[in-house]
């Protein structure tokens, strides 16, 4: 790339000025107050630096600058991309008018400053005591690493991708592994919870049954008094009445046939109310209030419904 020609209007103190560079150029000398800041001022705003109204000339209306450039071939996809026309020369213009408002083109097309700026990136690095160097840029930075180092950028994109996509396999299978252990340690708990109650084939109904008999065995023991009381009662009770009808029947069978069928039926009534007697009997002497085991229950029947309500299943 080399800077063929520049030329300045009403730019701080030069009214017109139209410069050819030949081939070749390569340095630019003179004395102090020789106008070399003025050319590289204006070189700089032709590539998009900061501009203001004091640039420009006194009396006139806008300062003008243009730089015609050799294309070099990096820039004809960015031209392309930007929307340019790629000619044999890069024309680039920059106007400022007394308001400090500024206007620029590329190749004779509207512009913007950011746009000069990127072409100004790719074409010329201004090195000064207070310029603006292309070394204090990321991109060129960058740029320049990845040119000593030899790396494709395409290449280097595939191996991030492939970096980053190994890295989201390796963290979902920790976090898969996070989840197991974590569904583990919930299952241990529960076969926990499960063996610490230890239930035993057909408890619950068992619990049920006894713990409904324990929490009315005062009604029940009564209920059972009453009937042997009915039964067997001191002051003539059901099996006694039932002995003397049947011993009234039988001493008059010889009298009266009728009888003997009508005993038979007392004989068996009698019998089974015997039996009914011997069985209240036996029930109650096996029958107590127990409330120790009452308690029992209640608290194993308790460690039951706490773990059915936990899983939400039915106590079976």
């Amino acid at each position: 790339m080399s800077l063929k020609r520049i030329v300045l209007r009403d730019f701080v103190i030069v009214r017109e000025l139209e410069l050819e560079l030949s081939s070749g150029f390569s340095v630019l000398t003179g004395e102090t107050g020789a106008g070399k800041s003025i050319l590289v001022d204006a070189l700089q705003l032709a590539l998009g630096a900061r501009a203001d109204a004091g640039v420009v000339r006194e009396g006139a209306a806008k300062a003008d600058i243009s730089a015609e450039f050799d294309l070099p071939a990096s820039l004809l996809a960015w031209l392309e991309e930007a929307g340019f026309e790629s000619q044999d020369a890069l024309l680039l213009r920059r106007s400022i008018d007394t308001q400090g408002k500024s206007r620029a083109w590329i190749n004779g097309a509207p512009a913007t400053a950011t746009q000069l700026r990127e072409v100004g990136d790719q074409l010329v690095d201004i090195h000064g005591q207070h310029a603006w160097q292309s070394l204090t840029r990321p991109d060129s930075v960058r740029s320049l690493l990845d040119a000593y180092a030899g790396a494709s950028t395409q290449r280097l994109q595939q191996l991030w991708q492939a970096w980053r996509a190994a890295q989201k396999t390796l963290q979902d299978a920790r976090s898969a592994q996070d989840s197991l252990q974590r569904e583990r340690e919930r299952l241990a708990w529960q076969i926990g919870e499960v063996d610490k109650l230890a239930p035993g084939e057909n408890e619950w109904d068992e619990l049920n049954t006894n713990h409904t008999r324990l929490s009315n065995a005062q009604g029940l023991l009564q209920a059972a008094q009453l009937a042997l009381d009915a039964l067997e009662g001191e002051e003539g009770g059901a099996t006694s009445r039932l002995a003397q009808a049947l011993s009234a029947l039988q001493a008059q069978e010889h009298v009266e046939p009728e009888f003997a069928s009508l005993a038979a039926v007392l004989a068996s009534s009698l019998a089974q109310a015997e039996d009914a007697a011997h069985s209240l009997g036996a029930y109650l002497r096996k029958t107590d209030l127990d409330p120790a085991r009452l308690a029992q229950l209640d608290e194993r029947m308790s460690l039951w419904m706490s773990l059915s309500r936990r899983y939400k299943r039915a106590p079976v």
